[in-house]
């Protein structure tokens, strides 16, 4: 176990998240936020899901015109429209949601609202859906986490201990490493709970460590990592027994109603990994006590504290997404009781609302890809855990097929919901706890592999109760390490090392009297995490434009009027694509000076044809292009 920090400190690089390319658009859930994933159920929040780099607020709670900074899309104008090839017009929350723009919009991407008081391109931004006015993501979490190790640094820079601590390596690294000491509550939880459910404590660690789900995406700042810690402590606390197997007198109900609605609000899908430890806390209660009342008094305990917790999260991110302050307060007291009651529901932000608003409207879920309802149960789960979902699906048709059998034949094997699921063979509440979430999540079209990866604490203990896995381990080492080189190394690999790439070029010394204006176009790959860029409030000359998987027409004429903005004497233009779709620049009408090869990056949206992998030409195909744009309109 000693060795594990480095293992995921070597495996924290690269990743990027699964997503369905759409052509012309951008999925705003496929961008490697700070703190989280994006996505219908997204995760950078993750995104985690994030959106773009805020310049900085010019005016928060200026109330009517643009809250935009000067320099971005619309130049600080209400109604401004974006520059050719920007991605359409600015759409700034304008009116009494002035100041929630803020941050305004980046090119050709959301930008939602500005995240307080961290310099414009460290600040941490949940991501907002539709038109930005409804966000979907609490900033608790993003604040919690990105936010504080971005806070050490900029104060360790101020307080002069490190000097150039601020960089595009230092901004990827610290959350990464927060949330690889994170993980280790996995590590915890299963030691505690494998007493519980009649697993062998050290092989289900053994197996945990080994996984390169654990070591891949528990240490990425993805949604989906904190729903899988919390979903974790939440079998751990409803799980509790004493060393001789009986049931522990049940202490946790306020703990268990923290962290319900904690884990709510981070990601409401986690109320499907929920049910069914808290119908099993439940039956536990019921079992225990021997008065109604003091049943009852549990419920009430955990109510109780769930309400608090929820009016936490709504208090912080209503302060945090409108313009409401806290010396405003004072003005809405004197009100009358009808116009609090207006100015509040006006204002009040409940992100889990507005996320289930969105993603139970089928239109929305179509914009970022629809899957079979099966994908969940035969690709992601296989992906992910191998041989450990098929295994988990072939003893959960077995005990169908045995429970079925007994009832059939009407024979009584009930002794109590805890002792039956528990203590039979196989643990069949493990199974529940695994396949009750996935069927859940199978219900929504839209399904991502990382969707499930808080499911790999029920499934290691039930691989470990009798010993299944045993005798695969060697099925498993080859099938981890595959998935470490594919996730953790190759897929979208090439991004991070790009944008490190840029943060030194856009930031290379320069003439003060002719400054460089620089354009960065990014075409078929995941959105670019802006915050690598390293984007001060005072940096108005760095544009960047995600055109997505945006067809060959549309890329070639954003390209080509870039390539004819003669009003810019000193613009330097560079086009960010994959090597497999390299050919499709080649028919644009531009020429470009110098290129730079970023390697490995695997596109699975644009993969490469066999035939190319096995010519000279192989390493350009697992590539990821940097192309500056010439002045001479001569074909390539």
């Amino acid at each position: 176990m000693a060795a594990r920090p480095s293992r995921r400190a070597r495996g924290a690089s690269g990743l990027r998240k699964r997503r369905r390319k759409r052509p012309g658009s951008r999925s705003v859930l496929g961008e490697p936020s700070p703190a989280g994933g994006g996505g219908p159920f997204p995760g950078p929040y993750v995104s985690p899901a994030f959106r773009s780099i805020a310049r900085e607020s010019q005016g928060r709670g200026r109330g009517r015109g643009c809250a935009c900074a000067p320099g971005s899309r619309c130049g600080g104008r209400a109604g401004g429209r974006a520059p050719p090839g920007g991605g359409g017009p600015c759409r700034c929350r304008h009116g009494r949601r002035g100041a929630v723009g803020a941050a305004g919009r980046a090119a050709g991407g959301l930008v939602p609202p500005a995240a307080g008081r961290l310099p414009a391109s460290r600040r941490v931004l949940p991501v907002a859906r539709g038109d930005g006015s409804s966000p979907c993501r609490t900033a608790v979490f993003p604040l919690m986490t990105s936010g504080v190790t971005y806070w050490v640094i900029k104060s360790l820079q101020q307080l002069d201990i490190c000097s150039s601590c601020i960089n595009s390596y230092t901004l990827l690294v610290s959350p990464r490493l927060l949330f690889t000491m994170f993980s280790f509550i996995l590590d915890y939880s299963v030691y505690r709970l494998a007493p519980s459910w009649e697993a062998d404590p050290w092989k289900a660690l053994v197996l945990l460590a080994g996984s390169y789900v654990t070591l891949v995406f528990y240490t990425r700042t993805f949604t989906n990592t904190l729903e899988g810690l919390l979903f974790a402590l939440l079998m751990v606390l409803v799980s509790s027994r004493k060393s001789a197997g009986s049931l522990a007198e049940p202490t946790s109900s306020p703990l268990i109603g923290i962290i319900t609605t904690a884990g709510f609000f981070n990601r409401p899908t986690f109320l499907a990994f929920a049910l069914m430890p808290l119908l099993y806390w439940a039956g536990l209660i019921v079992d225990s006590q021997k008065s109604i009342k003091t049943a009852i008094n549990h419920f009430l305990k955990l109510v109780l504290c769930a309400c608090f917790t929820a009016i936490v999260f709504v208090t912080a991110d209503t302060l945090y997404f409108t313009s409401l302050e806290l010396g405003n307060l004072y003005n809405i007291k004197k009100s009358s009781l009808f116009d609090v009651i207006g100015q509040l529901n006006e204002k009040i932000i409940v992100t889990p609302f507005n996320f289930l608003s969105y993603n139970l409207n089928p239109h929305n879920l179509a914009l970022h890809g629809s899957h079979p309802r099966i994908t969940h149960f035969t690709v992601n789960g296989i992906m992910l855990f191998g041989i450990l979902h098929i295994l988990a699906i072939g003893a959960g048709f077995k005990m169908l097929k045995k429970y079925i059998h007994q009832l059939v034949r009407v024979k009584s094997y009930y002794h109590g919901p805890s002792g039956l699921l528990v203590h039979s063979e196989g643990n069949p509440m493990l199974l529940l706890f695994y396949f009750v979430p996935l069927a859940f999540l199978s219900l929504f079209s839209h399904q991502e592999p990382r969707f499930l990866i808080p499911l790999i604490v029920p499934l290691v203990l039930f691989s470990t109760s009798q010993n299944r896995a045993v005798k695969w381990k060697h099925v498993i080492v080859i099938f981890n390490v595959l998935g470490a080189l594919l996730f953790g190394c190759l897929h979208q690999g090439g991004l991070i090392p790009c944008l490190f790439h840029l943060e030194h070029l856009v930031h290379s010394p320069e003439s003060p009297h002719h400054p460089r204006h620089y354009t960065l176009l990014f075409a078929h790959t995941y959105m670019p995490p802006r915050s690598l860029l390293n984007i001060k409030k005072r940096d108005t000359h760095i544009e960047v434009i995600d055109m997505a998987g945006s067809e060959e027409e549309t890329l070639c004429q954003t390209v080509e009027q870039r390539a004819n903005n003669f009003t810019c004497n000193d613009c330097q233009v560079f086009v960010i694509i994959p090597g497999t779709v390299r050919a499709t620049i080649t028919k644009c009408s531009v020429s470009f000076k110098n290129e730079t090869l970023i390697f490995p990056h695997l596109s699975m949206e644009d993969p490469p044809q066999m035939p190319f992998l096995f010519s000279g030409n192989w390493r350009s195909q697992l590539g990821l292009y940097i192309l500056q744009l010439g002045r001479d309109q001569q074909s390539l």
